[in-house]
């Protein structure tokens, strides 16, 4: 695998080897010694989710206070833009963020680390989203950013649209304004 570092010490931008001949092709989305060796990360994952959303939707920016959460994620059909805000107060990166593009053509997986905002938007028709996470999911600990805080920046690729929300997203909260890291 090739491992690429962002702009955000720790997270990181992963393409598998893949092997493919007339049939289609093959690859090992996750090997735990591997994954160490190669990214450091020696982390247990303890819970696989699976997200389907339709073009447009805008999932995010997630993250939890307590149980915070390594995600690994990656898409199996379709293309997202995926983001990782830095929500550590004492960082120096915090408010900085880092996007890529993930798609089923592609492969590639992002690791976004606890103490990171995650969220993505998706860019084709519908997508099917998989992340693996090193906590559980907890709600009463989950808290949400503004996706178009304009004091992070985040350079959505909307092309124009209004991006579709969740309730809890429509009332995020500016960075300043939210509980973050410590």
């Amino acid at each position: 695998m090739n491992v690429i570092e962002t702009s955000l010490p720790g997270v990181l931008l992963i393409e598998p080897r893949v092997f493919g001949d007339e049939r289609g092709f093959f690859f090992e989305s996750f090997n735990a010694r591997a994954f160490a060796q190669a990214t450091g990360v020696d982390l247990p994952f303890v819970q696989d989710n699976h997200s389907h959303s339709r073009h447009g939707v805008l999932r995010g920016l997630h993250y939890q206070l307590e149980q915070a959460q390594g995600k690994l994620v990656r898409v199996v059909s379709g293309e997202v833009f995926d983001v990782a805000v830095d929500v550590r107060r004492g960082s120096p990166t915090f408010g900085k963020w880092a996007g890529v593009v993930l798609s089923a053509q592609n492969k590639r997986m992002f690791w976004v680390p606890p103490g990171f905002a995650h969220g993505y938007y998706v860019m084709s028709d519908a997508a099917d989203f998989l992340y693996k996470t090193t906590d559980y999911y907890a709600p009463q600990h989950e808290r949400c950013v503004l996706w178009n805080d304009p004091a992070i920046g985040i350079d959505w690729p909307l092309a124009g649209t209004v991006p579709t929300l969740s309730a809890k997203d429509q009332v995020g909260r500016r960075l300043a304004d939210a509980e973050v890291y410590a």
